[in-house]
C-alpha cells in the first residue's frame, strides 16, 4: 500500500500488556491518531466538521497484527483513504516498524454522520474535497 499520509509514533511502555506487548486497544487509538492528523494536515480541525454539523463515523474495522510492538519501538502509522460510490469510503492503515516489518493492518468502512439528521452523508468524497485545504491527502 502507499500511502499519501503517516505518522510517527513511539510505543510508550504504560500502553502494553502483562507479556510487554502493545495492548490490543492501543493499535486502534494509533489508527484514529492517523487519521485525525490526515484531517488536521488537510486543515479540517474537529471543530471545523462540528461547526459544519459532521462527524466522521468508523463503521467496521478488521485489525490484522503481524508482528509484535513493545515499549520504545518507533512505528509510521500510515493511511490512505479509498472512495467508491456512495455514502461510505474505506481507510486503509500500515503501522510499520523502523526495522520495515509490518506491526499491523488497519481497514476500516467509514461515514461521515449528519449530526442534525443521524443519517450518513450521500457523498463524503465531495464534502472533503471542498472542505480540505490539500484533498489529494484525502487520495482525492
Amino acid at each position: 500500500m502507499t500511502a499519501p499520509f503517516a505518522v510517527d509514533i513511539t510505543v510508550r511502555g504504560h500502553e502494553t500488556d502483562a507479556q510487554g506487548h502493545l495492548n490490543s486497544s492501543v493499535y486502534m487509538q494509533y489508527a484514529e491518531h492517523a487519521r485525525w492528523s490526515l484531517l488536521q494536515a488537510a486543515g479540517i480541525r474537529q471543530s471545523d466538521l462540528l461547526d459544519r454539523g459532521i462527524g466522521p463515523v468508523n463503521l467496521e474495522t478488521t485489525v490484522r497484527f503481524r508482528r509484535e510492538l513493545r515499549a520504545g519501538d518507533r512505528i509510521s502509522v500510515n493511511c490512505l483513504f479509498e472512495w467508491g460510490e456512495g455514502k461510505t469510503y474505506r481507510t486503509e492503515q500500515r503501522m510499520v516498524r523502523a526495522d520495515g516489518e509490518v506491526a499491523a493492518e488497519v481497514g476500516s468502512a467509514c461515514g461521515l454522520l449528519d449530526l442534525t439528521t443521524r443519517r450518513l452523508v450521500s457523498d463524503p468524497a465531495r464534502f472533503f474535497r471542498a472542505a480540505a485545504e490539500d484533498a489529494g491527502l484525502f487520495n482525492l
